[in-house]
């Protein structure tokens, strides 16, 4: 028995659903634990290797039907980026970008020539893709962004800069989005197009196993088939958004286990005093905090799984889950680093590891106060953004 699933909350899953998250769980432990640390350290990944990996078992695009894809449901996805988050955060964001963001903006808003194209190859990891929307000087407000498209007999001319775009240094193929004389639309703009250049983001503090990179569009000429025919306007990568949220809403939850189990190991094992310091009253109290508030987070993640397989999550429901979930899962992190003491900052465990990951996971693809403001908006059906 898991002494973490004080609810038995595993009993609410199906058989199918409990099969897939201990495929993951293993595949966690046997190819990513073992060298996830050096890996952060050095500030790489193998993500080519990996997403082949992870292809082969269906994790890329899984929640995705057709073009190669699993088709699993909105729960079974959630728990594969659980258990891919409690290695490590920048190990789900691979995932999650290439199958939530970019292979979901062309199975959602691509022509059939395009989905043919590059779903079959990024759902087997063959070909890896990125979300070009934030910008230097626009993240938290895409609608300001400054990165053009223009017609040019027949053509696309693209121009300007994306920041801090997840998988951009090793993609294949770049879902960018433009503003144009029409709104905004989205292009597949293939790595080795002449004036695109994706350049690497080094000394990263958090997400250090993750490739990040800035992308640079010098005047990419680019036929009108790479552009994205069902997507116009802002909603159309908004809704790619929510996809991811909702992956991060589980993933979150992962981490705050990860934590949660090594503080909980370490404090029935560490003597002072003459007991191990499990048995005194103030650490029991932050252990039992935060098994509390993690049943809570991983009761909403599943009920917001529910009601995305019965076609009814909505976009502020997201919202509540990413708030309430990945700010938890940072305070369960710092507290544990206390339960350890000074061994938890070092790399031997993964507490402040995956504490500086959260840092970053509490601001990409919406930070907390966007997250307030849309459910504020819902709340009182007054908008704060303008």
């Amino acid at each position: 028995m898991d002494r973490l699933d004080i609810l038995q909350l595993d009993a609410l899953h199906t058989e199918e659903e409990r099969q897939i998250r201990d495929v993951v769980r293993r595949l966690a432990d046997d190819r990513i634990r073992p060298h996830i640390a050096d890996w952060y350290e050095a500030g790489r990944l193998p993500a080519r290797e990996l997403a082949k990996e992870f292809g082969s078992l269906g994790l890329l695009g899984m929640h995705l039907s057709g073009y190669g894809c699993a088709g699993a449901s909105a729960v079974a996805y959630g728990l594969a980026c659980l258990e891919l988050e409690a290695a490590d955060s920048g190990v789900r964001s691979l995932v999650s970008v290439q199958g939530s963001l970019a292979m979901y903006a062309i199975w959602r808003y691509g022509s059939e020539q395009q989905k043919l194209d590059w779903l079959p190859r990024m759902a087997t990891g063959e070909a890896i893709g990125c979300f070009g929307l934030t910008e230097p000087d626009h993240g938290s407000d895409p609608a300001g962004m400054a990165t053009g498209a223009r017609r040019d007999n027949g053509d696309w001319i693209l121009s300007g800069t994306k920041m801090w775009i997840t998988n951009a240094p090793v993609a294949d193929v770049a879902v960018i989005w433009a503003r144009t004389d029409e709104g905004i639309r989205g292009f597949l703009v293939p790595a080795e197009s002449p004036g695109f250049t994706a350049r690497e983001i080094a000394h990263k503090m958090s997400l250090r196993a993750s490739a990040t990179g800035e992308i640079v569009l010098d005047g990419v000429r680019l036929p009108d088939s790479a552009r994205l025919p069902e997507a116009v306007g802002l909603r159309a990568p908004l809704s790619c958004l929510t996809q991811a949220r909702y992956g991060i809403v589980w993933g979150a939850l992962g981490a705050a286990r990860d934590c949660l189990r090594t503080a909980l190991d370490y404090a029935v094992a560490r003597p002072q005093f003459g007991r191990p310091i499990g048995g005194f009253q103030l650490t029991q109290a932050k252990l039992a905090d935060m098994a509390l508030e993690l049943q809570k987070g991983y009761l909403v993640a599943l009920h917001l799984g529910r009601l995305a397989e019965a076609g009814a999550l909505r976009p502020e429901q997201v919202s509540l889950g990413k708030l309430n979930n990945v700010r938890e899962a940072l305070a369960i992190a710092r507290q544990c680093r206390t339960i350890l003491g000074a061994n938890g900052i070092s790399a031997e465990y993964p507490v402040l590891r995956h504490a500086n990951n959260l840092e970053s996971v509490l601001t990409y693809e919406g930070t907390s106060e966007i997250h307030q403001l849309v459910i504020g908006q819902h709340l009182t059906g007054l908008s704060a953004f303008s």
